[in-house]
């Protein structure tokens, strides 16, 4: 079994990166790409994001989160703390971000290092989720083997019936984390695979300093 993918090409072709018409601030240069993408083009989850750690096993992984909230800080999104993905946060904290819009030819790469965000903040979130997503939190021992679909139906009508009517509370292994950056880089796609990519990396005296990388 194979496949010959040696003439997937594309042309990028819809836009410049350049010095001269971004912000010294690379926060402020992610809003405005981020409400660019969100508004004018059809990215069915402009928050989705890679997020790649280290496991205990010593392996790198990634998979897509959502992105939830950023501030001047840094990027917060939500998770299980007993999962795979938590587990090796809590490990070895140093993670990349990454997000792709392909109908803007865009791509961010953030590294940096996760933190758990304050419980009351974790709590606010929780409050505003659907009931059903916080039951499916309660449900859900996240990356641990089931024996089958079934039981973790079993197990969420249980936990409807047993709530019916009352407040669902946060689980303690439940909440989030904040990716505070030290690199985040801008790629934008250019013909000829040309493309433009400006990178911003946080200095000793904790001051951006932009660089442009050879495609």
């Amino acid at each position: 079994m194979g496949a010959d993918l040696g003439n997937y090409r594309k042309s990028y072709e819809k836009q410049a990166l350049l010095e001269a018409n971004i912000s010294d601030n690379p926060m402020e240069v992610f809003q405005k790409w981020f409400h660019e993408v969100d508004s004018n083009f059809d990215e069915p989850e402009t928050n989705a994001m890679t997020i790649s750690t280290i496991g205990l096993d010593g392996f790198p992984k990634s998979r897509v989160v959502l992105l939830k909230k950023y501030t001047h800080e840094g990027f917060i999104f939500f998770t299980n703390y007993k999962s795979e993905k938590g587990k090796a946060i809590m490990a070895n904290p140093k993670v990349c971000l990454s997000f792709f819009w392909p109908k803007a030819e865009r791509q961010v790469i953030i590294k940096g290092t996760a933190e758990k965000i304050p419980p009351n903040i974790s709590d606010g979130y929780f409050e505003s989720r659907p009931r059903g997503s916080q039951l499916g939190a309660l449900v859900s021992h996240q990356s641990e083997v089931v024996k089958n679909r079934e039981e973790l139906e079993k197990e969420l009508h249980q936990l409807e019936l047993k709530f019916e009517g009352k407040e669902i509370p946060r689980p303690e292994h439940w909440g989030g984390f904040m990716v505070k950056p030290i690199s985040i880089e801008f790629w934008q796609g250019r013909p000829n695979r040309l493309h433009d990519r400006i990178r911003f990396t946080l200095n000793e005296e904790f001051d951006w300093v932009m660089e442009r990388l050879s495609p």
